[in-house]
């Protein structure tokens, strides 16, 4: 079996619909048929993915899944959403199709496409745990559990509304015990997920909260950073 080649057929509602946002990731169609039944193949470089026509397919009930092991996943996750932005005037990161965000140092990240198709690339070093989207945050407190929770519902079930309903629940108790730090931390990562979900005046205020955190300079450097990715899912937007 060592020179055996697995290859998934996904399936599509509109043919012409799936190839292009393939295109727009740089797969080149490598056949194409209507007759006897609707069916495509396409490839990019060594990863090849095979479509059939399934009518009736409602891409919110869609649950096939295709796993992609790759050497690098951030310079690939660049690439596509610099094709997604071309082809849809901005990366879509909500709704059919999408792709998720990623951070610094994530070993994976999902494309949805047109159908409801998910294809997750993974970096081929990746830990096998779905842990190491939280792993900033080892923190027991309240808030430290609601951080890695609603990290693993982004970063591995692709679930934004869930995670940010987490992290609504914590921040809504406030309490004496809660660090300023782990606190902006939540902020930040709640903003981060209201950008995304477009909750316009959810964002706002939670840029206000974080202004008016009471956090020194020292503070505040590790929080930039994730304010910076704020700003460019924003702008990617746009």
């Amino acid at each position: 079996m060592s020179e055996a080649t697995t290859i998934p057929v996904l399936p599509c509602v509109s043919m012409p619909e799936t190839l292009a946002f393939y295109g727009a990731l740089g797969f080149e169609v490598t056949h194409q048929q209507t007759t006897p039944n609707v069916y495509a193949a396409t490839r990019r470089g060594d990863v090849h993915l095979h479509f059939m026509g399934l009518k009736r397919l409602d891409p919110r009930e869609s649950y096939s899944t295709c796993l992609v092991l790759v050497h690098e996943v951030e310079r690939l996750h660049e690439t596509f959403s610099e094709g997604l932005r071309r082809a849809y005037g901005k990366v879509p990161v909500a709704g059919f199709p999408r792709i998720s965000r990623m951070k610094k140092g994530q070993s994976r990240f999902t494309v949805v496409d047109v159908a409801g198709n998910s294809v997750i690339f993974i970096r081929r070093d990746a830990p096998d745990d779905d842990d190491e989207g939280a792993a900033r945050s080892r923190s027991n407190s309240r808030l430290g559990r609601a951080l890695r929770a609603a990290a693993r519902l982004r970063d591995f079930k692709n679930d934004d509304a869930a995670a940010a309903k987490v992290l609504d629940v914590a921040l809504a108790r406030k309490e004496d015990a809660d660090a300023p730090l782990e606190r902006a931390r939540a902020l930040a990562a709640r903003l981060e997920l209201a950008v995304a979900l477009g909750e316009e005046a959810r964002a706002r205020a939670l840029r206000a909260e974080l202004d008016e955190a009471p956090l020194s300079e020292e503070e505040r450097a590790p929080i930039r950073p994730l304010l910076d990715a704020v700003d460019a899912l924003e702008r990617s937007q746009r």
